[in-house]
This record gives structure tokens, sequence and C-alpha cells, in this order.
């Protein structure tokens, strides 16, 4: 899916519920983040516990002139979208 954020904005990706467990989200400016060699994107972006524990997420502030933006699952390929800010 494709998400649109606004910049300066804070977004909130509430990872707590169980079956994120085993499908950590974090961000990149590379489609399908690390799996094809790009890097996470960390400006702005605060992540907390454990994915699938009890407050566990991940928080984008977005900075302004922002890049296009992609969320990814750290373990598995394929799984993830756009962030359009």
């Amino acid at each position: 899916a494709t998400l649109s954020l606004t910049e300066g904005q804070t977004y909130r990706f509430d990872q707590s519920n169980s079956p994120n467990s085993s499908h950590p989200l974090r961000l990149s400016t590379t489609s399908n983040g690390t799996h094809v060699g790009g890097t996470e994107y960390t400006s702005g972006v605060t992540t907390a516990g454990t994915a699938g524990s009890t407050g566990a997420y991940t928080e984008i502030t977005v900075p302004v002139g922002a890049p296009t933006l992609y969320y990814y699952c750290t373990n598995h390929s394929g799984m993830g979208g756009t962030l359009n800010t």
C-alpha cells in the first residue's frame, strides 16, 4: 500500500500486535530496503521495543524536504510499500 505523509507531522506505526513479532517495520530511501542493498532511513525516526511486544512502534517525524520513503519488513523481502512525502 502507498501512504501519503505530510512534512513536519509525526506518524506512529504500532508494532505491538503479536503477529508483528517476525515483521519489524523499518524505513529506507530504497524500495525493499536492505534486501536490495539499501540502507535504513533514520532521520526523524524512532523505534521502541521489539515488534510483537507491548509498546513496540516505529515513529517518524517527517523532515522538511524528505525524499520518497519506503517501509519494509527487515526479515522478509517483498513486504512493504511506499511513503509519499
